[in-house]
């Protein structure tokens, strides 16, 4: 059982690390040749701003397939149709009508209008994040418990999705200023050996206090 929780804790961040490691590989960039349908997610703003919200995505869907699989009182169809409803969810609200979606585009728009009233860059920044942290977190959240959980609600539900609010906003925060902590170009060009090695590393810092916490909830007596 303790192997079967620690693979399932992990599951979400090793998505993601795969996902990267397959994108560094193959060397897929924008001076890749890819399909006309699939440009609008290749080029743009927000992918160039924006890029590890790629990866975030895979981290999100990943999480409610573990959802799924996990313990607890919903049948099988039931977890099955809310995961599978869930992860369709995000990544239509990630990623259209370009990439970024409304997530990346409500988050922008947000911190752009804070700092255009003349509010500090920290908190225009930290606003915007959080409103992205937000829109991804309540999809997250909503079909997570929809999927696994009793559908009512309760102070201790509250506090622990408050929790993972804050975790998945540290997270915004993280991927956010993956530009500024030193993270290449990609999509631009393909990502050097280096760039990867620093990609997988914020990708964990961004992640862990989310998976940690959703670990504990998964391991908490009558959850």
């Amino acid at each position: 059982m303790a192997s079967k929780n620690a693979l399932l804790a992990a599951t979400p961040i090793l998505a993601m690390l795969a996902a990267l490691a397959l994108v560094a590989v193959t060397g897929l960039s924008q001076r890749s040749g890819v399909p006309e349908a699939f440009e609008p997610w290749i080029y743009g703003y927000f992918i160039a701003r924006y890029p590890l919200f790629a990866f975030a995505l895979v981290y999100g869907i990943a999480h409610l397939v573990t959802v799924a699989a996990g313990p607890g009182p919903a049948s099988a169809l039931r977890r099955i149709l809310f995961a599978t409803a869930g992860a369709a969810s995000l990544a239509l609200v990630g990623l259209y009508p370009t990439f970024g979606g409304l997530i990346l585009r409500g988050g922008f728009a947000t911190g752009g209008m804070a700092f255009l009233t003349h509010q500090p860059l920290w908190l225009a920044y930290g606003l915007g994040a959080g409103v992205a942290a937000a829109i991804f977190g309540g999809i997250l959240g909503l079909f997570a418990i929809a999927a696994s959980r009793p559908l009512r609600p309760s102070l201790r539900r509250i506090g622990a999705g408050l929790l993972a609010f804050l975790a998945l906003w540290f997270g915004a925060c993280v991927i956010g200023l993956s530009g500024d902590l030193g993270l290449g170009s990609w999509p631009l060009r393909a990502f050097r050996p280096a760039e990867a090695g620093l990609a997988a590393l914020l990708l964990i810092i961004a992640a862990l206090p989310h998976a940690a916490l959703t670990t504990v909830s998964r391991l908490r007596p009558g959850a």
